[in-house]
């Protein structure tokens, strides 16, 4: 049996359909991470926590030296693994862990990055994230095939600039839709 190769949405954003209830996702713009046969890693970039980095980097005790980031919310990057961190960034700055996902957005999982940032050698534009979003091998694509999501071209600028609360509508608009014209029921052609 041939399997067909996934083509990767790594660096893509993935918008919540209005018809999205779950409410881990319900209007949801998800930074695609990682994507192949095998499933998908996303980190939503829209739903800020009751908690700051500087909180984040008190309970490792590390002792920031520079007021950089440090009030910039911690986002619930989603529902898998939600005590892991993850940290979307600019630099290319080879920290443990790193993986560049797009030609300009690499992401670390290693605590290396945020003692830096404690020292104020950390990345211009970041954002730190608490879990993931995951999909199994086949899930995302079926789900797409649904109309639960929309795939739009992440921009640094969408990613690291936009206000949280405007990001969903700004994600969508990004290619021309207005998510107040969308269906709220799924379907097929």
């Amino acid at each position: 049996m041939v399997m067909e190769k996934t083509n990767s949405l790594a660096g893509q954003l993935l918008v919540a359909m209005p018809s999205m209830l779950d409410p881990n996702f319900h209007q949801t713009v998800t930074y695609i991470c990682e994507h192949s046969d095998s499933g998908a890693l996303g980190i939503v970039i829209n739903r800020p926590m009751n908690m700051d980095i500087s909180e984040v980097l008190m309970q490792l005790s590390l002792e920031p030296c520079k007021k950089d980031h440090l009030h910039q919310p911690v986002l619930q990057g989603g529902p898998v693994q939600s005590e892991r961190g993850f940290v979307l960034h600019e630099s290319s700055h080879n920290w443990d862990s790193t993986t560049e996902v797009s030609h300009s957005i690499y992401v670390t999982t290693s605590q290396d990055i945020l003692s830096d940032v404690a020292a104020g050698n950390g990345p211009g534009r970041m954002l730190m994230a608490l879990g993931y979003a995951g999909w199994e091998a086949g899930q995302l694509e079926h789900e797409i095939r649904q109309n639960a999501w929309l795939t739009v071209p992440a921009s640094p600028n969408l990613v690291f600039d936009t206000p949280f609360q405007d990001r969903w509508q700004a994600a969508a608009k990004s290619i021309g839709i207005n998510p107040a014209s969308l269906s709220l029921y799924a379907g097929n052609a």
